[in-house]
């Protein structure tokens, strides 16, 4: 058996349990058994619990940024495989869909699996998945650095390419809400984009300080969001930014990036990235700044498979560098969530799960 964080539905206390660990005899012929060493959490396991996501599948084991060591491959799968140090991408699709055919799988509307959020997921000992998802790691990387790949930095790598970042004709992006994902940006426009010119809105001092110190230009307080446009507009000489990666989501950071006098600035694009629950935080704007803009909004979901390989790639090659804030053993989970939840993190909080330790 092995412990692993369970979900029993909206609104119910996360609890640790024990449940039997996955075996040979389970696995398909295409998939893998992989040990989990390190796995770190996500605000994504705080909407679950709050029932901001309710995607009416439970009990199940939440976690979607799993790195460990492959243990069992089915009939099909090479047994070279076997002892392998690897990420899991969490999304398996139906492989028929037009997105899937595209290897766009988070876009899948039939998805045959999504660990962590509809099938059992990585905070836990063990952890099921097809070859194809388990993408080999760098030997230089350690597991608790290369946990928050698996959502943060590919999280980014996609939103990038959402927001169709260009530094030939863009000159500057914001980063609104710094933390996992958005230490990712920072440094994937900086090191990979070439952006010339980083912003990050942060309420934490702390956050703010390390944005500096990855790459980030300048720095806006978002204590006050009612005071962010008006910042942002004085740091880019009253132009506003060209592409605002959004990871936050209340109406009230979501209000400062738009309008006549937002901090999105004409054809800038705004990348949705955070939410949160209730119609209290829908985004509005009016139809008229945008038309006269030429402003662009989009949402980005996850990530595809090749999003997560080149966020191994730029990990490993030192274009990006995770930001652990601190971690702890699996059965600490609800320690590490809470403090989440309060934003007393500076980074990810990885868990390690029980294997003897």
């Amino acid at each position: 058996t092995m412990e692993a964080v369970r979900y029993h539905g909206p609104n119910e206390a996360l609890t640790l349990e024990t449940i039997p660990i996955p075996t040979a005899s389970d696995l398909s012929p295409n998939e893998v058994i992989i040990r989990v060493e390190a796995s770190a959490l996500c605000h994504t396991e705080l909407h679950f619990a709050d029932g901001t996501l309710n995607l009416g599948v439970a009990p199940i084991t939440l976690g979607h940024e799993a790195v460990g060591v492959i243990t069992a491959v089915g009939s099909d799968v090479p047994p070279s495989r076997i002892g392998q140090r690897v990420i899991n991408y969490y999304y398996v699709g139906c492989a028929t869909c037009r997105w899937c055919k595209r290897n766009e799988e988070q876009l899948c509307s039939n998805l045959k699996a999504e660990h962590g959020f509809i099938t059992d997921g990585g905070l836990a000992g063990y952890i099921r998945t097809p070859s194809k998802n388990a993408v080999v790691l760098p030997d230089s990387l350690e597991f608790v650095d290369a946990a928050p790949i698996g959502c943060g930095v590919t999280t980014a790598v996609h939103a990038a390419k959402m927001g169709r970042v260009d530094s030939t004709h863009d000159d500057c992006a914001l980063v609104y809400g710094c933390n996992g994902v958005g230490f990712g940006l920072v440094q994937l426009l900086k090191n990979v984009y070439k952006m010339k010119t980083v912003g990050v809105v942060a309420r934490s001092e702390a956050k703010r300080k390390r944005a500096i110190e990855l790459g980030a230009d300048f720095v806006v307080d978002g204590t006050d969001s009612s005071s962010v446009a008006a910042a942002v507009r004085e740091k880019t000489g009253g132009e506003g930014v060209d592409v605002l990666f959004e990871c936050v989501g209340t109406r009230d950071t979501l209000d400062s990036c738009v309008g006549w006098a937002g901090a999105l600035g004409r054809r800038g694009r705004l990348v949705l990235v955070g939410y949160h629950q209730g119609d209290e935080h829908e985004f509005r704007c009016h139809p008229i700044p945008l038309i006269v803009y030429e402003q662009t909004t989009v949402g980005s979901v996850g990530a595809t498979l090749e999003d997560l390989k080149e966020a191994v790639q730029y990990v490993g090659e030192g274009k990006i560098r995770t930001v652990v804030d601190s971690v702890i053993s699996l059965n600490k989970f609800q320690d590490g969530l809470d403090r989440i939840k309060r934003c007393d993190c500076v980074g990810k909080i990885v868990c390690l799960p029980c294997h003897g330790r």
